[in-house]
């Protein structure tokens, strides 16, 4: 005799796979948005342990935070903070910031938490950018390096 099990209904199947993936937005949201190092191998001086980037996705013409969690083992006397944006292999802006102005230098040996809310520009194509942050010391050596993928999506399709 053959035991089968009672049918079980679509729609429990779809509620449990929405649950299990919102749960798993909001683990992705609590940990941080994934980055890479710029050179694997690099020993960095600044250590970077989290980036956090609200909202995301990010809509155009609207305001976007993008925070830094780093540590040093150094002080941090100077330097700057350069950040570079690629949309398909294009580098469509690149700004470079007083790190002195972001963070008030001298930084202790420490942990510390770079902060930097910008507008996004209004005509700005939807699609995934490519982000490159580093910082760099007073003679431009990298204290470290970042890069990460960032979605745009238009004010018409984004939520407030």
């Amino acid at each position: 005799m053959e035991f089968q099990s009672p049918p079980i209904p679509k729609l429990y199947l779809l509620l449990c796979l929405s649950f299990i993936l919102l749960l798993s937005s909001f683990h992705a949201h609590a940990s941080g948005y994934n980055f890479r190092f710029c050179a694997e191998d690099a020993n960095y001086p600044v250590k970077i342990s989290r980036l956090e980037i609200t909202p995301n996705p990010i809509v155009r013409a609207r305001r976007a935070k993008f925070k830094i969690f780093a540590a040093s083992d150094h002080v941090i006397c100077g330097g700057k903070w350069v950040i570079k944006v690629s949309y398909m292999g294009l580098i469509v802006h690149k700004k470079m910031y007083d790190l002195c102005e972001a963070m008030s230098c001298p930084v202790d040996a420490t942990k510390f938490t770079l902060s930097r809310t910008q507008r996004m520009p209004l005509f700005a194509p939807q699609g995934i950018y490519t982000v490159e942050i580093s910082l760099r010391n007073r003679i431009n050596e990298p204290f470290t390096c970042i890069t990460f993928n960032l979605k745009i999506v238009s004010t018409f399709l984004g939520s407030s």
